[in-house]
């Protein structure tokens, strides 16, 4: 694994995208927008030659061609947040889950606000789909990109499956 970390920008529907990466695997998506938004670090490498595969795979999600990503992801956290992130990673596409639903499925029924936190932390937004947890009662909560960049992203989903499921 490199010590150096690559990054190029990706323009998008929902605005610039940051991504990150070792060389070998993905440790970062960004949005521009939102709470959370984080543009390239001056230490960061620029390299759009280093994300071709990950641009390609983005480029094919927002067209509608591409509902599951193929990419090595290395996200970085702490044993809790990145059984949150698995987690996450098993919800289908078009397909939404509670927080609640999240900490019942890593075992720790009583977690609800630590997983919502870790969701808050993850660091390849989008592709670890933390757009499709939503709160128990079916609304849009919280979300790094900003609420309009995940009704975007749901509603992205949506069009492509024919429905909105509703969290479990």
């Amino acid at each position: 694994m490199s010590e150096v970390t690559y990054c190029t920008t990706l323009a998008s529907p929902i605005g610039d995208l940051t991504l990150s990466g070792d060389g070998e695997a993905l440790t970062g998506l960004h949005f521009s927008t939102g709470t959370k938004a984080r543009g390239p670090d001056p230490a960061w490498r620029l390299d759009p030659r280093a994300f071709t595969h990950v641009v390609a795979q983005l480029q094919e999600y927002f067209d509608g061609a591409r509902q599951v990503f193929d990419l090595e992801l290395r996200p970085q956290g702490t044993e809790f947040q990145r059984s949150v992130w698995q987690a996450l990673l098993t919800i289908p596409y078009g397909e939404t889950r509670s927080y609640g639903d999240i900490a019942q499925q890593i075992g720790k029924p009583n977690a609800v606000r630590a997983v919502g936190t870790a969701n808050g932390a993850n660091p390849i937004a989008l592709i670890i789909p933390c757009h499709r947890v939503i709160g128990a009662d079916g609304s849009l909560t919280g979300f790094g990109g900003g609420l309009p960049t995940k009704e975007y992203l749901l509603g992205l989903e949506a069009d492509q499956t024919g429905l909105f499921a509703a969290s479990r």
